[in-house]
C-alpha cells in the first residue's frame, strides 16, 4: 500500500502520540475531535485535516485507525449513519488499537467485510513516550493479506509488531497480558503496604524479592513509586486497569469459564475506583492498600 491516506479516531494521550509519529513519517492524516481540542489543534497545525464525523474520516482514508478506551466507544464510532462503516472506501483497512472485547471485535469484523473492507485488531503495549518514537509493541491479528499490506505503517509505529492469528486474537492476548500485569501490580502494592503494617522497610522487601525469580518489570514499576516516589513509570490509570480486568473476566465468562485469580485484582481496582481513586496511576495502589490497612 503506497503512501496510504490515514484516518485517526481517538487522539488521547496514546492516540495523539501515534498521530505525531505518523506525521513525523510524512503520512497524510484525517482526524476528528472527541473530548479535547488541544491534541486535534496540534495535529491540524502540522497538516492534518479535521472533519466532523467518523463517516467523513473513513471516506478520506485508505486506513482507518481507532485508539479508544472501550468496546462501546469503538462500536459507537463504527456503526450508524455517521459511522466508519457507512463511509468506508472499498478495500480499506480498519485497525482497532484499543483494548476491546474479542466478541465485539469479531462482530465488527463481519460488518466491515460486508461493507467491502477489512477489520484488524492491534492492541498496544508500552506507553505514549514509546509511541512518539515508534517503539510500541503491536499485537496485530486478522486477515493476513490485509495485515501484510498495512505492516509498513505498523512498523513505523512499533518496534515489535506481531501477527497473532485470526481476528480477535490480538485483543484476547492483550486481555490475558493485562490481567497478569494488573494482578502482579496489585499483589506488589499490597506487599509494600504489608511491609509498612509489619514495620519493615519497603526497600528491604524489594531488595530480597528482586534478588530472586520474582523480579519483573511490573515489580520495578510499583517499586518506583513505593520506594522512590515516582508513579509515572507505569502511566496507566486505575479506572482503565479496572476496565481491562473486567473485560478479561467477561471474556472468560463468555467462554464458559470463571477466573479465580482475576477476581482479586478486579475487587481491589473496583474498590479503589469507588473510593475516588480512578484517575490515580496503578503504582499508587500502594496508597489504596495502606489506607485499607489503616495506615
Amino acid at each position: 500500500m503506497a503512501e496510504p491516506e490515514i484516518g485517526f479516531i481517538g487522539l488521547g494521550l496514546m492516540g495523539a502520540a501515534m498521530v505525531g509519529r505518523l506525521q513525523d513519517k510524512g503520512y497524510g492524516l484525517t482526524v476528528i475531535a472527541n473530548r479535547s481540542r488541544a491534541n486535534i489543534d496540534a495535529a491540524v497545525a502540522r497538516g492534518a485535516t479535521e472533519v466532523q464525523s467518523a463517516r467523513e474520516v473513513a471516506a478520506a482514508s485508505d486506513i482507518v485507525m481507532l485508539c479508544m478506551g472501550t468496546s462501546d466507544q469503538v462500536e459507537s464510532r463504527m456503526r450508524g449513519a455517521d459511522g466508519v462503516i457507512a463511509g468506508l472506501r472499498d478495500g480499506a483497512v480498519v485497525i482497532d488499537f484499543g483494548t476491546s472485547l474479542p466478541d465485539s471485535t469479531r462482530a465488527l469484523g463481519a460488518e466491515v467485510a460486508a461493507a467491502g473492507g477489512t477489520y484488524l485488531d492491534a492492541p498496544l503495549g508500552r506507553t505514549p513516550m514509546h509511541a512518539k518514537d515508534g517503539l510500541l509493541n503491536i499485537m496485530g491479528a486478522g486477515d493476513k493479506p490485509a495485515y501484510d499490506r498495512v505492516k509498513p505503517v505498523l512498523d513505523d509505529l512499533g518496534e515489535n509488531v506481531f501477527h497473532l492469528g485470526a481476528l480477535g486474537s490480538g485483543h484476547t492476548i492483550k486481555l490475558i497480558n493485562n490481567f497478569f500485569a494488573m494482578t502482579t501490580a496489585n499483589a506488589m502494592s499490597e506487599a509494600f503496604a504489608m511491609a509498612d503494617k509489619m514495620g519493615v522497610a519497603r526497600a528491604s522487601v524489594y531488595d530480597v524479592m528482586a534478588a530472586g525469580p520474582l523480579r519483573s518489570g511490573m515489580m520495578d514499576f510499583v517499586k518506583a513509586y513505593a520506594v522512590d516516589g515516582n508513579p509515572e513509570m507505569l502511566a496507566f490509570s486505575v479506572k482503565n486497569a479496572r476496565k481491562d480486568v473486567g473485560y478479561y473476566v467477561q471474556m472468560a465468562e463468555e467462554a464458559g469459564v470463571q477466573s479465580i485469580m482475576a477476581q482479586c485484582a478486579k475487587h481491589a481496582l473496583g474498590e479503589s475506583v469507588e473510593a475516588g481513586r480512578g484517575d490515580t496511576l496503578v503504582p499508587e495502589q500502594v496508597d489504596f492498600f495502606t489506607a485499607r490497612f489503616g495506615l
